[in-house]
């Protein structure tokens, strides 16, 4: 954590708006990912990335004045757990009403942004081999165990430390540097 990131979380906890819209575009590329690769086909059939990513946002910034200051890593904590939430709630929601997915259309990236790692100006072969690839790379990434999947998901998508992730996943240490090794050398044996 640099120190221009721990003077954004500490202003941010003062109520400063600013600090608080700083630190989320400096995590807005992970926190496509988080979503991308944490919210399954139910949410994904109804509704963009983009429209979740802008609610979860749109949630940090409104309940701003309730973050208390826990550095950098304390933000990144209540973002990502905000997102977790706002990714269950759509899940329950979409699970609960039984909607019938053959009424409903499916959901176009409307503000060009593409999916998370995709070039926002490529050409339209380059944006659908793009599309492929992420297609691809996200059912490897499903086929992971749920461990897997998390591990990944927390050290390398959120940036969490070794210990942040022990804590979160209640292990060791140890185990979570085990469990990393294991998940990644699944996940490149399956993109490989």
């Amino acid at each position: 954590m640099d120190d221009d990131s721990s003077k954004l979380a500490l202003e941010a906890s003062r109520g400063d708006r600013g600090a608080v819209e700083e630190l989320l575009v400096r995590h807005l590329p992970g926190l496509r990912t988080f979503v991308h690769l944490k919210t399954g086909g139910t949410v994904r059939a109804r509704e963009t990335e983009s429209d979740i990513v802008q609610s979860i946002c749109r949630e940090v910034l409104q309940r701003a004045p309730a973050y208390r200051y826990g550095g950098e890593a304390g933000f990144r904590h209540w973002l990502y757990t905000t997102a977790l939430r706002k990714i269950l709630d759509k899940s329950a929601f979409h699970t609960a009403e039984r909607r019938d997915l053959r009424r409903e259309d499916a959901p176009a990236e409307a503000d060009g942004a593409g999916a998370p790692g995709e070039p926002r100006f490529a050409s339209p072969s380059g944006v659908a081999m793009g599309r492929e690839e992420l297609e691809r790379l996200s059912g490897v990434f499903e086929a992971l165990d749920p461990d897997h999947r998390e591990v990944i998901l927390l050290s390398r998508v959120v940036g969490l430390s070794r210990a942040e992730v022990a804590a979160e996943m209640g292990r060791t240490e140890a185990s979570v540097r085990n469990l990393l090794h294991r998940a990644l050398a699944k996940l490149s044996k399956g993109i490989g």
